[in-house]
């Protein structure tokens, strides 16, 4: 287990580091994120960077990069898709050399935190595929519920996958 991890946004100088966690775990990530495709370059990196750096700023969403105590990014994670419904959804991934030491739960756990303190969200969504073992147990980890299962939800790179729909409600106030 990684000792200190630590969420923080996405800034516009982050993209060769970015990148570099992001080549580093191609052939993981391509499993699982479409955007991982096989063509993947750091202009893309350099352009999702500047993105979400100026959605941040609108409020439209909140991707923050995963790093440990050395400024090593360790992957990423976020809230996009926000709707007026005051529902988002909850993204993660880590890079491979990282995977299984408890950095995805850790991460998720704080922007769970830094949401509650900085959003007005009620609702969280997990969308992830039903053979994708390790982001389904982030998800269990985190407190999420099982609500059910969305046939043919996402297209990956091997077709089309069933996939586990999971919510995290942030206030029980309203």
């Amino acid at each position: 287990m990684i000792e200190e991890v630590r969420i923080r946004r996405v800034l516009p100088d982050d993209g060769a580091k970015l990148y570099g966690a992001i080549r580093q775990s191609f052939e993981q990530l391509h499993r699982w994120m479409f955007w991982c495709h096989e063509n993947y370059s750091i202009e893309e990196t350099e352009e999702w960077v500047l993105r979400q750096f100026k959605l941040y700023e609108e409020g439209l969403e909140y991707e923050m990069l995963i790093e440990d105590q050395d400024g090593k990014i360790l992957g990423a994670c976020g809230l996009n898709h926000l709707d007026p419904n005051r529902c988002a959804n909850l993204g993660y991934w880590v890079r491979t050399d990282c995977a299984n030491a408890g950095v995805a739960t850790q991460a998720v756990q704080q922007l769970l935190q830094w949401a509650r303190q900085n959003t007005n969200l009620m609702r969280l969504e997990i969308v992830a595929s039903i053979k994708n073992g390790p982001s389904n147990a982030v998800a269990e980890k985190c407190g999420a519920t099982l609500e059910g299962v969305a046939r043919r939800r996402l297209l990956l790179p091997d077709g089309f996958h069933d996939c586990n729909i999971y919510a995290i409600l942030l206030r029980n106030d309203i």
